[in-house]
């Protein structure tokens, strides 16, 4: 054989090879949805952008999907049951929902990950039988409170003078670790218990977190500096628009979130600085593309995932959220 014929055979093979690897691709017709709470917020919209662009590389369609509360989460489980799906990653409205979701997908024989939100049985916890990717909470709203009170001891602020606005949303227990988390660092850091102050929001927007605050200004006007937290970056913004409206400098509010997306870089980006010191950002482009990753190996492979997978958390402020949106693949 010569060398020549040798080359050629080779590179015949591998163009069999290939030809084959991309027919495989073409031809499968795994179909997975991905249903989120919050369509609009850049979180939900960077998991589900995650989520269809592995499905573009590996050969299999993501069907996206607004799921805001439970007669919309079982109408788009029908809806992905009608296009063929063998499966659906949610975030769910309410956690609560967990047992209803459940009842539909089993009907129509589907798998089923929750991202962010961890479903609750009937008897208040988990459902273990779920596999779940999310965040340690606790451990999050943590980091959110050793923030606030490095910030607080940089400024040379006296926590006896200082009041927290605690943004709370009781109802979803992953808020509920987070305020908790915040509140426990904050409380160890030295800040007295009394200087808290609750503002529970019926959503877990901006809008409804502004609703939630206004009153708690205007009802302690004795305090100059203030801090503010909650189970998310939206909801501190409106916290932050809150203390501007009532007459607060920026120098005078640290607010700190939790995730790390649009509504914080576009706060960041913002020529002078406000109350919204920074963010624990977590990936969810991550977030996005692992929970539906894992989900396509469950349907194509058979290897379930593990019942509960955590992330960590970087703190992004003005000063680095560049870098850490970069490095983080935000």
């Amino acid at each position: 054989m010569t060398l020549t014929s040798h080359f050629a055979r080779l590179a015949l093979g591998g163009a069999i090879a290939l030809a084959s690897l991309g027919s495989a691709q073409a031809q499968d017709d795994t179909t997975l949805g991905f249903i989120v709470k919050k369509p609009e917020q850049a979180w939900f919209i960077n998991e589900q952008k995650a989520a269809t662009a592995l499905g573009e590389e590996q050969g299999f369609e993501v069907v996206r999907l607004a799921g805001e509360d439970g007669q919309q989460v079982l109408s788009a489980i029908d809806n992905l049951h009608s296009q063929g799906a063998q499966g659906f990653v949610i975030c769910p409205p309410d956690v609560r929902l967990g047992p209803a979701i459940m009842n539909r997908a089993e009907q129509y024989g589907m798998k089923v990950v929750t991202v962010d939100d961890r479903f609750v049985g009937s008897d208040g916890e988990p459902m273990e039988g779920v596999p779940h990717l999310g965040m340690s909470g606790y451990k999050i709203g943590q980091q959110v409170g050793n923030a606030i009170a490095d910030e607080m001891d940089a400024r040379g602020w006296d926590p006896e003078e200082v009041a927290a606005l605690r943004i709370t949303n009781y109802e979803l227990p992953t808020a509920k670790e987070r305020t908790d988390g915040a509140t426990d660092a904050l409380l160890e850091s030295g800040f007295p218990e009394d200087n808290i102050f609750d503002a529970p929001q019926q959503n877990s927007d901006t809008a409804s977190a502004f609703s939630a605050a206004s009153p708690v200004f205007a009802k302690r006007g004795d305090y100059e500096h203030w801090v503010i937290f909650a189970l998310n970056e939206e909801s501190v913004l409106g916290g932050v628009r809150a203390s501007e409206q009532y007459g607060l400098d920026a120098e005078d509010v640290i607010g700190v979130g939790i995730n790390g997306s649009g509504a914080a870089f576009a706060e960041f980006s913002r020529e002078k600085p406000t109350g919204f010191h920074g963010t624990v950002a977590v990936s969810s482009t991550m977030h996005g593309r692992k929970s539906a990753e894992n989900l396509y190996e469950w349907i194509t492979e058979g290897d379930k995932p593990q019942a509960n997978t955590v992330t960590g958390g970087t703190l992004m402020t003005r000063d680095n959220w560049e870098s850490v949106r970069e490095d983080l693949g935000l």
